[in-house]
C-alpha cells in the first residue's frame, strides 16, 4: 500500500505558491515602476514572411512615436523618475533572487 506524506506535500505546495507569487509580483511591480520612470519597454515588432498580419514600417514608427510621446508626458519630476527607475531595478533584482533562492532550495535540499 502506498502512503502519502501529506505534510511534505503541503510544504512543497506552499513553497511553490509562495515562489510563484513572489516572482510574478516583483516582476509586475518592476514593469510598473519602469513605465512610471518614463522608460516603457518597447519591443520592435518582428516581421515574419508567413505571418497572417505583417506590421508595416509605418505602423512600427507610429508605435515608437506613441511610446516616446507617453514618456515625455510623465507627470513625475526628475527625482521621482530616478527613484522609480531605481525601484524598478531593485524589483527585478528581487525577482531574480527569488528564482535563485528557489533553485538553491531544490539543489541543496537533500
Amino acid at each position: 500500500m502506498i502512503e502519502i506524506e501529506w505534510l511534505a506535500f503541503l510544504k512543497v505546495f506552499v513553497a511553490a505558491l509562495l515562489g510563484a507569487v513572489l516572482v510574478v509580483g516583483f516582476y509586475s511591480v518592476g514593469l510598473r515602476l519602469l513605465v512610471r520612470a518614463g522608460r516603457p519597454p518597447v519591443v520592435a515588432p518582428a516581421e515574419f514572411t508567413d505571418a497572417i498580419t505583417v506590421i508595416t514600417p509605418k505602423e512600427a514608427a507610429r508605435a515608437a512615436k506613441a511610446a516616446a510621446k507617453a514618456a515625455r508626458k510623465s507627470p513625475l519630476s526628475d527625482a521621482q523618475k530616478r527613484a522609480a527607475l531605481i525601484g524598478a531595478y531593485a524589483s527585478f533584482v528581487l525577482c531574480g533572487l527569488a528564482v535563485l533562492g528557489g533553485l538553491l532550495v531544490i539543489v541543496l535540499n537533500r
